[in-house]
């Protein structure tokens, strides 16, 4: 019999989450997974599989405590659930982080394990469904699957320029030129 274990896997993902939001799947190695968690290699690959299964694991934590698509499922549904979405991506997915890890994450897309691909494709699915919910509660004009795809698109714009620190102010002025457009629309 094995000697229990001495970590959570909830403290591992907890840890090792910000080492791949800085430093992606690919710059990021074992040695510094094991720094960063206190946990060794054999650790390690007794509760995961490998480097691949960590980052999953990670960003499955990741999409588990996120919270800030909640925002489009407020009642009433329409455009102020959008506006304060996307507000909030302007002021930042984490106060610890840049931009959101599921959308730095996508510019590895074509490395990462076939199932944070999934994952990944699955998060944007789903926010597209909530958008165009929020959007289809107005009745405008717009096809709202056509406008949800341009929010969602927006949205990964403003979360890759979190990386450069951008002041809150200038992504909600953008938001609000976007959300007049297609109010418009």
């Amino acid at each position: 019999m094995g000697r229990p274990k001495k970590f959570s896997r909830e403290d591992v993902l907890s840890k090792a989450l910000p080492l791949f939001w800085k430093r992606g799947f690919t710059n990021t190695g074992l040695q510094d997974l094991e720094k960063a968690t206190g946990v060794n290699k054999s650790g390690l690959y007794a509760e995961f599989k490998d480097k691949g299964d960590i980052f999953l694991s990670s960003l499955q934590h990741y999409y588990k405590g996120l919270k800030i698509k909640g925002l489009l499922t407020a009642e009433p549904k329409g455009w102020g659930n959008i506006e304060a979405f996307l507000n909030a991506i302007g002021e930042g997915c984490s106060a610890d982080q840049s931009g959101c890890f599921g959308v730095n994450s996508m510019r590895e897309i074509s490395i990462l394990p076939d199932e944070a691909a999934v994952l990944i494709a699955e998060n944007r699915a789903e926010l597209k469904a909530l958008l165009a919910a929020n959007v289809a509660a107005e009745h405008t004009a717009m096809n709202p699957l056509i406008a949800a795809e341009l929010l969602t698109i927006f949205a990964a714009g403003l979360s890759i320029e979190q990386n450069l620190r951008r002041p809150a102010a200038e992504s909600q002025a953008q938001a609000a030129t976007l959300l007049s457009l297609l109010k418009k629309s």
